[in-house]
């Protein structure tokens, strides 16, 4: 059997189909498993032991119709798929389907415009509903034997070492408990308040002076953000500005090698999540903490909302969390 997977979008978005990945895998271990996502997050799953085949689109091909149907027709025709699971069902993935309508299970997402495309639809995701479920439902139609709802990623134990050796070498040290911080976000109204932020790390430092915080952060506005808070504490010597990941494996890589998780709600927290680490995240008014948050994992995943994300009460959940961490 041949499956073919699309999950287009951002990292996070690909991070959280990977409960969809092993569930097939687990329950058809001969089956070939391909996986459509965008070329620049397709290196973050490489290696992944449900995967058998990584299909990349680049933006240059996405944007391009003529390009994008050709490519999509070839990767259809080149491969005859069983079963083809449309993560999406947009407009901009239904060609997929449309040009495969002999693949016995075609699954996607009930919409207005998706009715004839797919013979397995499955409701959107619900208000109150996890999206590891929402997802899972997605294998009802090839009635999978086992569920695995863990977030998972395959980093190399070389990896891990190399990104350790590195962030020593940047003064780390490994006897002290090492906190990566999500300190901003990639858009503004994913982002906590600046303000907000600034207090409840001043706080935690002055809790836990031997806690050690690696700011995260991405180019340009990230950064401006990042060094702006580190100025307003005091450029404190306990938080590393300068240890950076220049590729989301090398963000797993880190993420493996810290003790925890705490700041905006996002990719990386998905990414700290498939590495097994703990995390308390603040969620923006865009991302119910219910939706985004696997609740029922081993790893421990705690979250606020917007609406709740008060300085006192972020305060007290990260005093609770860090205190059950033994940090």
């Amino acid at each position: 059997m041949r499956i073919l997977v699309i999950r287009f979008r951002q990292m996070g978005d690909a991070i959280l189909a990977t409960p969809l990945l092993s569930t097939l895998h687990r329950s058809f271990p001969d089956a070939e498993l391909h996986f459509v996502l965008n070329e620049r997050i397709a290196p973050l799953f490489e290696g992944h032991p449900a995967i058998s085949r990584i299909i990349t689109f680049s933006e240059a091909e996405r944007h391009a119709p003529l390009t994008y149907l050709r490519k999509v027709w070839q990767t259809v025709h080149q491969t005859h798929y069983d079963a083809i699971i449309d993560m999406r069902s947009t407009l901009n993935t239904m060609p997929f389907a449309l040009f495969s309508l002999r693949s016995k299970n075609r699954i996607g997402i009930r919409k207005p415009y998706t009715f004839g495309i797919y013979n397995y639809r499955i409701e959107g995701c619900e208000d109150a509903e996890s999206m590891i479920t929402h997802n899972l439902k997605l294998a009802e139609p090839l009635k999978p034997a086992v569920t695995d709802r863990n977030l998972t990623l395959s980093i190399t134990e070389k990896e891990k070492t190399v990104f350790r050796t590195y962030m020593q070498h940047e003064g780390i040290d490994f006897n002290r408990p090492v906190m990566l911080v999500g300190v901003t976000a990639k858009l503004e109204n994913k982002t906590w308040a600046e303000d907000r932020m600034t207090e409840t790390l001043r706080r935690l430092l002055d809790t836990f002076p031997h806690l050690q915080l690696i700011f995260n952060y991405a180019p340009g506005r990230e950064a401006e953000n990042a060094r702006r808070i580190y100025e307003h504490l005091g450029a404190n010597p306990h938080i590393f500005l300068q240890i950076q990941a220049k590729s989301p494996r090398e963000l797993a890589a880190m993420a493996a090698n810290c003790t925890a998780y705490f700041g905006n709600e996002g990719g990386g927290r998905h990414i700290v999540h498939a590495m097994g680490k703990p995390s308390l995240v603040v969620c923006s008014p865009l991302a119910s903490k219910t939706t985004w948050l696997p609740q029922d994992t081993d790893v421990l995943a705690w979250g606020i909302d917007a609406n709740d994300a008060t300085i006192e009460k972020v305060w007290n959940q990260l005093l609770a969390f860090c205190k059950k961490l033994a940090i």
